[in-house]
């Protein structure tokens, strides 16, 4: 690998798994790479087995409390000093052993490479989740390439210029390196099975980054609610005519409160519906106001860089 690198683990609950993942890492790094791990807030000794495992090459970062994933990724993105990145997660799901895979392919004409699973180690209905929320992501931030996207990445340093400022909650790392670049692209690599415990990125939380991110990074969901709305109004048309033309051309009357009930149901239905999705935005804007930060930084085993 020609360039310098600067690994960086988002870890949570991983006490067992990071003494075999920094072994692993060690056989392929070179001695100028560096180690970055993010304690998102463990529960367990997680913290401990970082300092026990820090080195001259590897830096652990504790946050103050559970930040989520992408937040943890973006302290150690931060704070990383090579010219080029690579995340992976700490379940050795992608083993370090495909990194220069990746570096392969981060050429003169690809600033962003995502390695996306041969075959898969989740369910077939995480799976299946997952798909349909990145192509829903790629849609509603108008980038082709995050379809395949994973949390498997090598991207350059520079990237990060795009987002150097405060950002408040509920971030993602893909939306964030979309503002700097269009160059992306997607290698297959192995994905083995979790080696233990069992994944905390939950479908839940799945469709809850889905929502964050569609209502952060996104018009889309006001753009449908804004086709919702023209549905409702031409339906309500519709139904204006027939209210009115049905006494007109057979001289009935539209019966009352069964039609009356069903209409009132569907156009409350479809007000709460925009409105509960203006407020998301309006709940993001107050976060904002608030000036709420991304994370916390609690400790760290060396002194981060500026």
């Amino acid at each position: 690998m020609t360039s310098q690198l600067s690994v960086v683990i988002p870890a949570y609950n991983s006490t067992e798994s990071l003494p075999e993942l920094v072994r692993q890492l060690e056989l392929v790094l070179s001695p100028q790479d560096e180690i970055i791990i993010v304690d998102d807030g463990s529960k367990d000794r997680t913290w401990e087995t970082i300092c026990g495992l820090s080195s001259e090459r590897l830096r652990g970062i504790r946050l103050g409390r559970n930040y989520g994933q992408h937040a943890a990724l973006l302290a150690g993105i931060r704070s990383a000093c090579n010219p080029v990145i690579v995340t992976l997660d700490d379940d050795l799901q992608n083993p370090p052993s495909e990194i220069p895979t990746l570096l392969q392919y981060l050429d003169s004409e690809t600033d962003l490479v995502f390695g996306v699973p041969l075959i898969s180690g989740h369910s077939t209905f995480r799976n299946l989740t997952s798909r349909v929320a990145k192509h829903l992501l790629a849609s509603s931030l108008s980038v082709d390439h995050l379809p395949q996207s994973s949390s498997f990445r090598a991207f350059r340093a520079s990237l990060r210029n795009a987002f150097d400022d405060r950002l408040g909650p509920n971030i993602s790392i893909d939306a964030l390196l979309s503002w700097s670049t269009t160059r992306i692209r997607s290698v297959e690599v192995r994905h083995e099975p979790r080696l233990t415990g069992a994944s905390n990125y939950t479908t839940r939380k799945l469709l809850r980054y889905l929502a964050d991110v569609a209502t952060g990074y996104s018009t889309l969901p006001l753009r449908l609610a804004t086709g919702l709305g023209m549905l409702t109004l031409t339906f309500s048309l519709g139904v204006l005519i027939y209210v009115v033309g049905r006494p007109a051309i057979s001289g009935e009357s539209v019966p009352g409160f069964p039609f009356l009930a069903s209409t009132i149901a569907i156009f409350s239905g479809t007000q709460l519906l925009v409105l509960g999705i203006l407020g998301q935005y309006i709940g993001r804007m107050h976060f904002r106001v608030m000036n709420k930060p991304t994370y916390t930084i609690a400790e760290s085993t060396s002194r981060l860089a500026e």
